[in-house]
């Protein structure tokens, strides 16, 4: 006798119907640094452990990033860790103070050659693995898994500057060794971003926050190459072979995570705060390179529906606004929703415009989740 082995279906109906931009009224919800500082959960941690470790020890990131899920009931969670990872990987140390983030050196004509190969490189960012993993396993199955990676410029940015804040004068006037950066990093990003969607990521999103910081026609020049090479360089070809189960297939293994219609390639989301639709119009988001994108609280959500037809858009309620005393908080969700109601919504992932600002008051999260999904019907 044949015995059949049943795995249960993983992942969030709400965001998977999204990713796919089959019809919905309710759209799923979950927030940039939805873990982060604002939310007691994840200052109780921040007592005990660095900030490394929270992001290091798999077991610890997967604690990280399943509070705020099972607080606020987001119907997805995001890997807990930092963009900065692969700078750290390709040799220029990194630590973590009470000024933030300091590198070990900056990026210049002169320090460009000390960057370790992606071979050298790559073994440094396989915890990041590990704690998709960890979460995969501690996760409820009815909700979703994302990863990210950070965007080639922003990456670029911070190891020029040290930050990616500001108008980025030395990055920019050191824009001629952005691609001699990119033959480094993007072949290990798209390396990050394979990992892990084959340890459990439904999506990982690019998150290229200095990114409009640029000219639209810099944009168009410098950052939409190196997307379309980390878009051409995830393959299905690349991921692992080893299905979960020995009674289950590999096909049925990446279906199980992947949305009907997509292709591993079409797992990658971008977002960049700042990027107007002259950024984004350039960008591989309609020929099957992305499965959609972020805009921040600037945009008009329904032109951002518009621009990108063949897949989801995440935002993009105004992250300041969380922190309105809740009266005018209700106020200010129902204003942005109210022209979203009689327009198709399909596709939409629903979220801020930018990462969950530190003293955003716990109960004011609540309400936005609940006035969506009681207005989103």
């Amino acid at each position: 006798m044949c015995s059949i082995a049943i795995q249960e279906q993983v992942g969030n109906a709400r965001f998977q119907n999204a990713l796919a931009r089959r019809p919905q009224s309710t759209p799923p919800i979950w927030l940039m640094r939805q873990a982060g500082r604002y939310h007691r959960h994840y200052q109780a941690l921040r007592e005990k452990y660095s900030f490394m470790d929270l992001c290091k020890r798999p077991e610890l990131a997967a604690e990280v990033a399943l509070g705020p899920v099972l607080d606020f009931d987001f119907d997805a969670a995001i890997l807990f860790s930092d963009l900065l990872f692969p700078l750290e990987a390709l040799g220029m140390g990194l630590e973590y103070t009470d000024r933030g983030p300091q590198l070990e050196w900056r990026l210049n004509e002169q320090t460009i050659s000390q960057l370790r190969s992606v071979e050298e490189a790559w073994p440094n960012l396989l915890f990041q693995g590990d704690a998709v993993r960890a979460t995969r396993e501690r996760l409820p199955s009815s909700r979703s898994l994302i990863g990210f990676v950070g965007g080639p410029w922003t990456l670029f940015a911070y190891a020029v500057e040290g930050s990616h804040q500001g108008s980025l004068i030395e990055s920019k006037k050191l824009i001629a060794l952005f691609p001699r950066f990119c033959e480094a990093m993007v072949p290990l990003l798209a390396r990050s971003i394979e990992l892990q969607l084959n340890s459990g990521a439904e999506l990982v999103m690019i998150f290229d926050t200095a990114a409009g910081e640029l000219s639209p026609n810099v944009f168009k020049a410098e950052i939409v190459p190196q997307l379309r090479v980390l878009a051409e360089n995830v393959s299905f070809e690349s991921l692992s072979k080893e299905p979960r189960s020995a009674e289950m297939s590999i096909e049925s293994f990446y279906n199980l995570r992947i949305p009907t219609g997509y292709s591993p390639v079409a797992s990658l989301g971008y977002y960049s705060k700042g990027t107007q639709p002259a950024h984004l119009r350039h960008a591989p988001f309609t020929d099957g390179g992305f499965a959609g994108i972020g805009v921040d609280h600037r945009w008009d959500l329904r032109a951002a529906f518009d621009l990108f037809p063949p897949g989801f858009v995440q935002g993009n309620f105004d992250q300041a606004l969380l922190l309105c005393e809740r009266d005018e908080l209700k106020r200010q969700i129902l204003r942005y929703l109210e022209p979203l109601v009689k327009h198709s919504r399909d596709g939409w992932v629903c979220g801020l415009g930018h990462g969950v600002l530190p003293g955003t008051p716990e109960d004011n999260v609540r309400i936005f989740v609940e006035t969506v999904r009681e207005v989103m019907q």
